[in-house]
């Protein structure tokens, strides 16, 4: 019986073994990934901020500025995209706008980012694009990968339609959670005017160019992120954008925007809980199972060698000698016999 249950113990060793292993191999890199009809909404906030009237062309003090970003998973362009080319991805219809005050919105900039859904690499089509103009990013933006490594990344901005470094800071520690830090800082740069300007301003950015207007932005960008999941738990970003006029002119250049923007208390919470409850599913398939599974396998293994070595000792009991058998004795008697006669004569 003994040897039955080593057997059973050593393919249960072997089962669970390669099942950690196939888990990690296989199952992870197929099954972790972005859903594709997500929806999110983060909002931001600037206290003490500087917005433009550009009915004055000056700049004025906001006590309170309030920026909301949504996202939102166009489940059935990836689906298309999907069976045109097998590949998963991920179409984020995103949209980020501005609101002063009085609660109006004050700039609107809508994009389509499209990503693989499980490594996060950049694919181009279904429209990609930033306020309607059509691009191909390179890098991540918004979300860092699955796994996200202590090195530094390519973060796409929106605001210049170009990537740049994003840099790595370090580890620190986030209500209890070990994230890492990253920072890219963008110079100023010209990038163009929203397509869509405030509704109680009669110029459009056609006639902003051609009046010779020039739009200048420059950033610090923070993150704070959970390497299992590539989330960002925190954001801030020391925002600057400037209306610069022709050098004939003579005027100084005038804030749009200048602020330091940071992620509401309340949906930083919010998304700190939701990390929290997804990297735990994410870890039992890349951490906990594969090494977890393996190590039962030992232990098994173990308890087999165990099992085996009872059984052989119960079969041969302890302490016992050897018999002798009937041949053993009759050879015996024999030689003894034998020494007791005489020998025979030539």
């Amino acid at each position: 019986m003994r040897h039955r249950l080593s057997l059973v113990l050593v393919a249960l060793a072997a089962f669970v073994a390669v099942l950690g292993v196939m888990l990690r191999v296989w199952v992870y890199p197929r099954v972790v990934a972005v859903p594709d009809n997500q929806y999110q909404a983060v909002v931001l906030e600037a206290k003490d901020a500087t917005l433009i009237d550009y009915s004055r062309m000056v700049g004025v003090p906001h006590q309170h500025v309030t920026i909301v970003q949504t996202l939102k998973g166009d489940a059935a362009a990836a689906q298309a995209e999907k069976r045109r080319t097998g590949r998963s991805v991920v179409v984020w219809d995103g949209l980020s706008y501005v609101l002063g005050n009085d609660g109006k919105r004050l700039s609107a900039i809508p994009e389509v980012y499209v990503f693989d859904a499980r490594t996060q690499e950049p694919v181009h089509c279904c429209g990609e694009s930033v306020d309607g103009d059509a691009l191909s990013r390179i890098g991540v933006e918004y979300k860092f990968p699955f796994d996200t490594q202590p090195h530094d990344y390519q973060y796409f901005d929106p605001q210049t339609r170009a990537s740049a470094p994003i840099h790595y800071k370090g580890r620190q520690k986030l209500d209890g959670l070990t994230v890492y830090y990253f920072e890219q800082t963008i110079p100023w740069t010209r990038v163009p005017f929203p397509k869509a300007m405030p509704e109680n301003v009669a110029i459009t950015p056609a006639q902003i160019d051609a009046l010779g207007y020039q739009r200048w932005y420059t950033t610090v960008r923070k993150f704070w992120v959970d390497p299992v999941t590539g989330a960002p738990v925190d954001g801030e970003e020391l925002h600057n954008e400037q209306l610069r006029f022709p050098a004939s002119s003579g005027m100084a250049p005038v804030t749009i925007f200048s602020g330091d923007v940071k992620i509401r208390p309340d949906f930083r919470a919010s998304a700190l809980a939701l990390v929290k409850s997804q990297r735990t599913l994410v870890l039992m398939l890349s951490t906990y199972l594969p090494w977890g599974l393996p190590t039962l396998g030992v232990v098994l293994l173990g308890l087999a060698f165990v099992a085996e070595g009872r059984a052989r000792r119960r079969a041969r009991p302890l302490g016992s000698t050897p018999v002798p058998d009937a041949d053993e004795d009759r050879r015996a008697g024999d030689v003894t016999a034998a020494q007791g006669t005489p020998a025979a004569p030539l």
